[in-house]
């Protein structure tokens, strides 16, 4: 298990070494946009050199379950250009979110839809599928949905290089049992390899999804860290950006005791 945080892509191994991460998430340009991404020069070197580990977490905008041609056809082009530029910065693995269906949509056919991107894919790098908080229509939202989503995966040639990326406050925002996230989710998809750590401003089953540092939210530390425990998988904070320092000697603190 190595700890680390979100960073600026700009600045990302200075500002990973600033708060004593082992390893950092980075987005390849706005997050937002559907521009083609790319790996900074240098990065994948200083990032080596540093031994800084690299995740890339993808563009928001990609919904690769749609059953909207103009929105499908083209997330599936750029997550298939992330995977490419983080197989330059020699990364962990690309995370992506589950995306949704209308709900005009059956939940099958953006079930489907994520095993035609995935069986169209070049995964140069594992890609983490992550669970999300929020929308009905999620595919990534309640245990059923993940279970369904990894179904329709099941011998896919490419299963192999898929993984998950637990989010706890997504997962409390969708209104998961925390206690038993890990063991519900890996029954299911056999692997659990980040986990996203941040607390929540929101209630159990909200379905909001606003971060919070850890100890000025709504979840408890010790089913954080019991969760951390039993995950032993790599830590990513995405939680403000000011507390990273103190969280991460925190963190590495109780979960090396």
């Amino acid at each position: 298990m190595q700890i680390g945080c979100h960073v600026a892509l700009t600045s990302a191994v200075t500002d990973a070494l600033a708060v004593g991460a082992e390893v950092a998430q980075v987005t390849l340009g706005d997050p937002q946009s559907w521009k083609k991404p790319t790996a900074p020069t240098g990065l994948a070197d200083a990032a080596r050199d540093a031994g800084i580990g690299l995740y890339v977490h993808s563009a928001y905008v990609i919904n690769v379950a749609s059953t909207n041609n103009r929105i499908r056809v083209p997330s599936r082009r750029l997550l298939q250009q992330t995977i490419d530029a983080a197989a330059d910065l020699g990364a962990r693995g690309v995370i992506v979110h589950g995306g949704h269906v209308t709900k005009d949509d059956a939940p099958e056919a953006g079930y489907e839809n994520w095993r035609k991107c995935v069986d169209g894919l070049e995964i140069k790098v594992p890609l983490l599928i992550e669970n999300t908080a929020g929308g009905n229509n999620a595919m990534m939202r309640y245990l059923e949905a993940i279970r369904a989503t990894w179904s329709a995966l099941a011998g896919s040639d490419n299963l192999e290089h898929v993984g998950f990326c637990l989010d706890t406050c997504h997962a409390h925002a969708a209104g998961l049992d925390l206690a038993t996230a890990v063991d519900d989710i890996r029954s299911t998809t056999g692997r659990i390899d980040l986990v996203h750590c941040n607390d929540s401003a929101d209630s159990p089953g909200s379905g909001r999804d606003r971060h919070a540092n850890w100890g000025q939210g709504i979840i408890d530390k010790r089913v954080l860290l019991d969760l951390l425990r039993a995950a032993d998988a790599d830590v990513i904070l995405e939680t403000p950006s000011a507390a990273h320092g103190d969280e991460i000697a925190w963190l590495r603190n109780e979960l090396s005791s």
